[in-house]
């Protein structure tokens, strides 16, 4: 189980919408958000990795000290949001430094753990994340989703854990089931509000049962805030992608969380940080 944490004006869909400039007069409604999954995670007896922008951390350090004491695992989503084909390598190096440090540095503990925002890391354009990852500290990134082709049109990447880079950190992947020859995400964000929950549920049990391997699902903290801004120049398509499902999102978590047995990343997948035993989470 992990959370991107990121506020509502920071998505991926509002990019040119939301000048950066005006990100600090909004209303911030991140941590609020976040408080209320580690809530439901506490009812529900889950630990999760939440990956964690530096940008939120800088404004709500409290949030992330209360996600520590909650036995969650800090990670780090970058610090400003920005994706990693468009920054380039040595802005690429800055961003993940300053977020860890800075994460760090809030929490007092070992930040280990990457996730590119809206992974935005593939072979074709950035082939030296992984390696840049590696020597800045970092033991694990889940920043790939092998549905590219479904995504972004580019093609897939391997569906299990794997080293792109000899020199570079484990890239623990996006959970994507194979149907018909054809990779498709089985992950959260989108494609779990938009999905019937029965759909979805079926595609993680073929990955646990048929294929004996953990599903790695992710959430946003707006995602469970119905009641958030809306913006009035983003377009029809824009807004219902991002607004769609919103209101059911809080009620198909705590089934999702009841339906799957779910842990931290760091113990589901123990080889990402140096150990050696699997930990078997299934549904």
């Amino acid at each position: 189980m992990s959370v991107d944490v990121e506020d509502w004006f920071q998505v991926q869909a509002y990019h040119g919408l939301v000048p950066r400039r005006d990100w600090e007069s909004l209303d911030r409604r991140v941590e609020r958000n976040t408080d209320r999954l580690l809530e439901m995670f506490d009812r529900a007896g889950v630990k999760a990795t939440f990956f964690t922008l530096g940008w939120v951390a800088k404004r709500h350090p409290a949030l992330v000290r209360r996600i520590v004491a909650g036995g969650h695992e800090l990670a780090s989503h970058g610090y400003g949001h920005q994706r990693v084909f468009w920054i380039g390598k040595a802005a690429f190096r800055m961003d993940i430094r300053c977020a860890r440090r800075l994460l760090e540095d809030v929490a007092g503990v070992p930040v280990r753990g990457y996730r590119a925002p809206t992974f935005s890391i593939d072979p074709q354009r950035t082939p030296w994340a992984h390696a840049v990852l590696a020597e800045e500290g970092y033991a694990y990134s889940s920043s790939v989703f092998p549905a590219r082709e479904v995504l972004s049109g580019g093609g897939s990447a391997p569906r299990g854990p794997h080293r792109p880079d000899p020199n570079g950190v484990l890239e623990l992947p996006m959970t994507a089931v194979r149907i018909l020859g054809r990779d498709l995400p089985c992950s959260g964000g989108n494609w779990f509000r938009q999905f019937p929950y029965r759909l979805f549920r079926a595609g993680l049990l073929r990955v646990n049962r048929a294929e004996q391997r953990p599903g790695i699902f992710y959430i946003h903290p707006w995602e469970i805030d119905p009641d958030q801004p809306r913006l009035p120049q983003a377009g029809l398509l824009t807004q219902l992608r991002h607004h769609n499902g919103l209101r059911s999102m809080e009620r198909r978590l705590e089934r999702l969380l009841r339906d799957f047995r779910w842990d931290r990343m760091d113990r589901v997948f123990p080889e990402a940080t140096g150990g050696t035993a699997p930990h078997p989470v299934t549904a």
